[in-house]
């Protein structure tokens, strides 16, 4: 998602454009010009916007809905694809999880009962084979695609919505981590089977939606084992102590040498009374090197506004903390000194122990 441009704000979420949605609008103005000329290509540019404010329509549905039970959304990026939006957590309970994947595909048939309405029937069944034909009416292709929307998001396949109405219903009884693994593994297969109709068929979009769902079912997987993983444990559990930092007074040559002798690719940057300033990354690290050279300052390169979070905070909320900020942050004893790490890597590496100790004591018994 970092290839994405902000396009404003609506209600507290940020709506961002991928730039390979850019790539989309230009492939369908081209097509449909080299077909009927300018008017036809500003034609199926409109029509495609249309179409994706039915998907942002969409994805306000889950917004308004998760709401309901106090879960926020920071964001909705626009994918050719489609969009995702991005909740600031699971809902606790199934039955709320339920009415979140329900709500966007419900909006969908709103709009597609309107359409109904303004065309006084049922569309042309052509048009739903033939949405990129303009001769069918602008309205009738739209309605068509609200109703492809509502079945193809309602498929099992995790984690689109059908998948996590599916998790919802089966966590009633199995719980979360089961009814997950069930969800995953069914959206996996699903998956597998759509990329595979898309290849058959030269259609590389398929192909696309069908990584984008594999991918999607393995990380959400991976989420909720942590999840219940963490259930108990405190930020100071699972942070890394052992661990080099970088002064406020360092040069990039000092940083690039720590990255050569040791393990880390993220190096905390502190002040002199141990507080945590910011992080440099490999990435950041690297890209001053090449534009700044060595002795360049750590402080101009670093990432600042880094989230911290005491010691003895829930692991769970410290989990929510990284998902805002989409990196590491640092861990802070009572008075405010950085004393450990949480990154991205050895919460994996937890999860990779905790899955050997399942595997043994099954085994054992």
């Amino acid at each position: 998602m970092s290839w994405s441009i902000p396009l404003g704000r609506i209600a507290g979420t940020e709506i961002r454009l991928h730039l390979t949605f850019l790539l989309l609008l230009a492939w369908i103005g081209v097509a449909h010009g080299l077909q009927g000329g300018l008017p036809a290509a500003v034609e199926g540019i409109v029509f495609i916007c249309l179409l994706f404010g039915c998907v942002l329509l969409h994805e306000f549905g889950h917004v308004a809905a998760a709401r309901r039970y106090g879960v926020r959304t920071p964001d909705i990026t626009l994918l050719p694809i489609g969009g995702v939006a991005r909740l600031e957590r699971i809902p606790d309970k199934p039955a709320e999880e339920l009415v979140v994947a329900l709500a966007g595909p419900a909006v969908n048939v709103v709009i597609a009962l309107l359409l109904f309405l303004a065309l006084g029937g049922l569309p042309a069944m052509e048009a739903a084979a033939n949405l990129e034909n303009p001769a069918h009416g602008m309205l009738a292709r739209l309605f068509w695609v609200n109703v492809t929307l509502v079945v193809f998001n309602l498929l099992p396949a995790f984690p689109m919505d059908g998948g996590r109405v599916l998790r919802a219903l089966l966590a009633m009884r199995l719980g979360a981590r089961r009814a997950t693994e069930i969800a995953s593994g069914i959206g996996q297969v699903l998956a597998f089977g759509l990329g595979l109709l898309g290849l058959l068929n030269g259609a590389p979009l398929m192909v696309f939606v069908a990584l984008f769902v594999w991918l999607g079912a393995q990380a959400e997987a991976q989420a909720v084992q942590l999840r219940e993983l963490s259930r108990g444990m405190t930020a100071e559990d699972a942070m890394i102590t052992r661990f080099e930092s970088l002064p406020v007074t360092a040069r990039i040559a000092d940083a690039a040498e720590l990255l050569i002798r040791t393990a880390q690719t993220d190096f905390p940057v502190v002040d002199g009374g141990g507080r945590l300033r910011g992080i440099l990354t490999r990435s950041d690290l690297v890209r001053a090197l090449q534009q700044d050279g060595p002795d360049a300052p750590v402080l101009e390169a670093m990432r600042r506004e880094v989230p911290v979070v005491p010691h003895r905070t829930a692991l769970e909320e410290a989990l929510r903390v990284m998902q805002e900020a989409a990196g590491p942050i640092g861990v802070v004893d009572s008075g405010g000194r950085l004393i450990g790490v949480l990154t991205h890597e050895n919460l994996g590496e937890m999860l990779m122990l905790e899955a050997a100790r399942a595997g043994q004591a099954a085994r054992a018994s």
